[in-house]
């Protein structure tokens, strides 16, 4: 099922037509600016088969809310991934997130663990809703972003696995290898990671035993702490 995203430029648009409403079904998606906008300039989202009823056009929440971090991409890079970085930044900005760009700034040589750990870092710490990382095989980065509590990185090289990594796993990082893929597989990537929904049922019951082997292992580091 191919699934529409309403963007702010969308609610902008719509705006300047004089439209008060935007026709959604149970698919589409609203992305958080674009959701914040139209409360701004009073557009309401109305499910599409109550558009010609003014009594039951009835306002829908977006799905899949971005609550932390007001909506955010953290997204950071090696020198390796400095160029699609800068790519994808503008990329997911046109999607109507706010980008929180840690570096590199550069095509200077520089070390993947800094930038994976800083994207990774604001993740855990509730102050951007995803996280977005690149280097040139996205292989490192995952390993680094996954040493920080709290964080479910996963590296995506096709469309299919970056769904099933949010549908089954709720990850909330994603890797890339600028080495791997070109730039427009990049952006369909990012694009479906950012709007698949996790699916929840017996994928929670997963995630949250992932969770449970994460507590176990940090409980054991601070015992040896405390010795």
């Amino acid at each position: 099922m191919t699934r529409t995203v309403i963007t702010e430029r969308d609610v902008v648009d719509a705006h300047k037509g004089g439209q008060q409403s935007i026709p959604v079904d149970v698919s589409t998606i609203v992305t958080a600016a674009a959701n914040d906008r139209a409360k701004a300039l009073g557009i309401s989202f109305v499910k599409k088969d109550s558009v010609s009823s003014a009594d039951s056009a009835a306002p829908i929440a977006p799905p899949d809310p971005p609550a932390l971090g007001n909506g955010s991409v953290a997204l950071g890079s090696d020198h390796g991934g400095y160029q699609l970085k800068e790519m994808l930044k503008k990329y997911v900005t046109e999607l109507g997130y706010r980008v929180i760009d840690v570096g590199t700034n550069s095509e200077e040589p520089c070390d993947y663990p800094d930038f994976a750990y800083a994207v990774a870092s604001l993740v855990s710490k509730g102050e951007a809703w995803r996280g977005l990382i690149i280097d040139g095989a996205g292989i490192g980065s995952a390993i680094v972003a996954n040493k920080v509590p709290r964080v479910r990185a996963a590296c995506c090289h096709n469309e299919f696995v970056a769904r099933n990594s949010r549908e089954h796993n709720d990850t909330n990082v994603l890797t890339l290898g600028s080495r791997v893929i070109g730039s427009e597989v990049a952006k369909e990537i990012v694009r479906i990671w950012l709007t698949a929904w996790f699916a929840g049922g017996r994928h929670k019951k997963r995630v949250d035993k992932i969770g449970d082997v994460e507590g176990r292992f940090l409980k054991s580091v601070q015992s040896v702490d405390k010795d």
